[in-house]
Parts: C-alpha cells; sequence; structure tokens
C-alpha cells in the first residue's frame, strides 16, 4: 500500500493530480487533500474524483493512471 494525495491546484487543463508519497512533485501540505493509504493508483484517483472530478494520476508516480 502507498499514502496518496491529490492536490488542491489545478493543473493548466483543470486536472487535479493525485501523487503517491515520495513523488518529486508531492505537494506542499498547504496545497493537498490526504486520499489515504490505496493499493493502486486506481482506487487513489477515484477517492480524489470524488473530491474534484476532474482528477488525474501523476504522470511521474502514478502513471498507469494518468490520461493525457
Amino acid at each position: 500500500m502507498a499514502y496518496y494525495c491529490v492536490n488542491k491546484n489545478a493543473q493548466a487543463n483543470g486536472d487535479h493530480e493525485v501523487h503517491k508519497v515520495g513523488c518529486v512533485f508531492y505537494p506542499n501540505p498547504e496545497n493537498r487533500v490526504s486520499l489515504g493509504d490505496h493499493t493502486t493508483c486506481r482506487t487513489a484517483v477515484s477517492a480524489a474524483k470524488k473530491i474534484y472530478t476532474k482528477s488525474n494520476g501523476c504522470y511521474y508516480c502514478s502513471n498507469a493512471c494518468h490520461t493525457t
């Protein structure tokens, strides 16, 4: 399992990125919403979509869940 969060700040395309702890792009505490522990990025992105409907996996740490 890994700990995930979603960035409160949207990207230019409107996506809120989901990051795994340890990612070089992991947001600062004031810019993230905790998603807790997940076995895969898919369940983390699903949880993020309940907060921000336009959520996407980070290209670097959650690439399997990243869409363009």
